[in-house]
């Protein structure tokens, strides 16, 4: 049997680079999903009939994860169609990196209302469906700048270390209902948002590492395949690096 045979999730951020990744394991395994991004575009499209080739039930939402009404509206939609929602994956995110000395408050709030919002918005939106069925896992995707953070990333810093707070947080509330809420902490992940990056760069990072190499997207829906199973049903409220050694 599949690990996630049967299992609906809903995907946030979902049509590219890490969230496709996610969805394209998940349905390996024989999840039903759902996937969100802003917009229903070519790439969404390309990947809901990809998913359709495993032979489960995929559908793409355009949705404002940021937007709370959007948010609600998303996931009254995905259970109707689907009947259920058992995973949560929060993976949603933007950067706007530069120092804080040139940091503008629409570079701040932006973040925080991408990355952290987003995640509030989503779990108090899809808990409702959880509670019902006193069963569920969230799983959110902070960062290994979340845990340590880094120099001209104070924002996406700050939203990814807030995401940990309430995960921990969630994590006990809804606990005793059965429903499980963990965090996912990625290092230096090889995506369309650091492929723009010069390779010294990138051959600098990889050098930083133990294992001496970046990860990929499939790594961290591993992770993710793990927390949405039921192999994880004793594990909440925690915070998996998906980081190759970095953390220390």
């Amino acid at each position: 049997m599949k690990l996630l045979e049967g299992k609906t999730a809903l995907i946030t951020g979902g049509a590219r680079g890490i969230g496709k990744a996610i969805a394209v394991a998940f349905a390996q395994q024989g999840a039903h999903l759902a996937f969100s991004d802003l917009k229903y575009d070519e790439p969404a499209q390309a990947l809901e009939k990809e998913l359709q080739g495993f032979g489960v039930k995929a559908k793409g939402y355009a949705s404002d994860a940021s937007n709370l009404a959007a948010s609600e509206k998303l996931a009254d939609e995905v259970a109707a169609e689907f009947g259920r929602i058992d995973i949560l994956v929060n993976n949603a995110g933007i950067t706007r990196d530069t120092l804080l000395m040139r940091m503008t408050e629409e570079q701040w709030d932006l973040v925080i209302q991408v990355n952290l919002k987003s995640v509030f918005n989503l779990t108090k939106a899809v808990q409702r469906y959880m509670l019902k069925q006193r069963s569920g896992s969230i799983i959110n995707m902070s960062s290994v700048v979340g845990l340590g953070g880094n120099a001209g990333q104070a924002n996406y810093a700050a939203s990814k270390a807030g995401m940990i707070g309430f995960t921990k947080s969630v994590a006990q509330e809804l606990g005793p209902r059965s429903i499980r809420c963990n965090a996912i902490a990625p290092g230096f992940i090889e995506t369309e948002m650091t492929a723009v990056l010069p390779e010294e760069v990138k051959k600098g990072w990889a050098e930083k590492i133990p294992l001496r190499r970046a990860g990929t997207p499939e790594d961290v829906a591993n992770a993710c395949i793990f927390l949405g199973s039921d192999l994880s049903t004793y594990i909440t409220g925690q915070v998996i690096p998906v980081c190759g050694g970095m953390t220390k």
